[in-house]
């Protein structure tokens, strides 16, 4: 089971409502870390886990990706229990593992670290075009497979948070190679581009985030790769508007469609569909054409497309038109304005006739 489950519900770590606004998570993570923070709790071992805990939460729900992704998956959202799950950071290890990955090694120095040593996790962009996103592609990425490491946050609001630095002549080993090869000089590793294709799967969505395991910039001394984070962004679709898997789209008609019924044709992810309009649809209906949305990214199937029918109202009559028009009105004993009026022009007049 993941760690970040044992973190419990993020808000109640903060003590804040799920519609809180970012001014007041960071009052109230403010407080929470003054509280609990190590310093003013003389190394309680409880209270820096508590203030670890409170920290994770704040810096995921201060992203509004990250919480986005929380509000809507949960915990394996953000921390994602498999490598590249549902754009999180695939964590299987400790509290602290997780709070490292937000804000580096904290205050004090850790151990040497002898032998092989793991390469630092890297990240790129890929842009994609909806349809790309939509339905899946393959990709080439370029990657430097020697150094580099996933941006990480370290400040505070409390101030700048001490890290542990390793040393630059031995990396933290606490060796040193008196004659280092020319080539890795002594980390066992060089700098060189490595090209290979990135399966993106259907159903992306702007903002997500793959996890590449051993794609990452490689280890010293012969030790693995680290991960590299493919941060995924998706080009809209002017025609369409995603929630989700579902897809919403506009269809115009003219008045004399909506009242009498029409037949019309509108654009799908791969192609058209022929929708029947019925008599008498009102302005904002809705219909729902099953299974022509986005396809779901962890199962089988796909969303729906909301097809959202307006109305228009022609300004541009002829003389012809208009009298027809009126014609109906009057069948139906439905009051309209005067030939002539403009707006509400007509309106006002009769109320100051009215008034004399």
């Amino acid at each position: 089971m993941p760690v970040a489950d044992g973190l419990g519900d993020l808000y109640e770590l903060l003590g804040v409502r799920r519609d809180a606004s970012e001014e007041e998570i960071k009052r109230a993570y403010r407080a929470r870390a003054r509280e609990l923070h190590p310093d003013t709790n003389d190394g309680n071992p409880e209270a820096e886990a508590q203030f670890k805990q409170v920290t994770v939460a704040y810096e995921v729900l201060r992203d509004p990706e990250r919480r986005a992704r929380y509000d809507r998956y949960g915990p394996e959202g953000v921390f994602g229990a498999q490598a590249g799950d549902m754009g999180g950071f695939g964590f299987e290890g400790s509290l602290s593992d997780i709070f490292e990955a937000f804000f580096g090694q904290m205050g004090g120095t850790s151990g040497r670290r002898r032998g092989p040593q793991p390469g630092a996790d890297a990240e790129v962009r890929l842009a994609l075009e909806f349809s790309e996103a939509v339905f899946g592609c393959r990709k080439d990425i370029t990657d430097c497979q020697g150094t580099g490491e996933l941006r990480r946050v370290r400040q505070s609001l409390l101030g700048q948070v001490v890290t542990s630095v390793a040393c630059s002549r031995c990396s933290g080993t606490g060796e040193m190679i008196p004659t280092p090869c020319p080539d890795c000089r002594g980390e066992g590793r060089r700098m060189e581009e490595n090209t290979f294709t990135v399966e993106v799967p259907a159903g992306v969505e702007d903002g997500s985030t793959l996890r590449l395991a051993d794609r990452g910039a490689a280890g010293q001394r012969g030790g693995p790769n680290g991960s590299l984070f493919v941060h995924l962004s998706v080009t809209r679709d002017p025609r369409f508007e995603r929630q989700g898997d579902h897809l919403n789209t506009t269809l115009r008609i003219s008045f004399a469609q909506a009242a009498l019924g029409t037949e019309a044709e509108v654009e799908t992810l791969e192609g058209t569909h022929r929708l029947t309009i019925a008599p008498g649809t009102n302005h904002g209906h809705v219909e729902r054409v099953r299974g022509a949305g986005v396809p779901h990214l962890r199962g089988r199937g796909r969303g729906d497309l909301f097809v959202h029918v307006l109305v228009e109202t022609p300004t541009d009559l002829t003389q012809e038109q208009e009298e027809l028009l009126r014609q109906f009105a009057a069948s139906r004993e439905e009051q309209v304005s005067p030939p002539g009026a403009r707006g509400g022009e007509g309106v006002f007049s009769r109320i100051r006739s009215a008034f004399g």
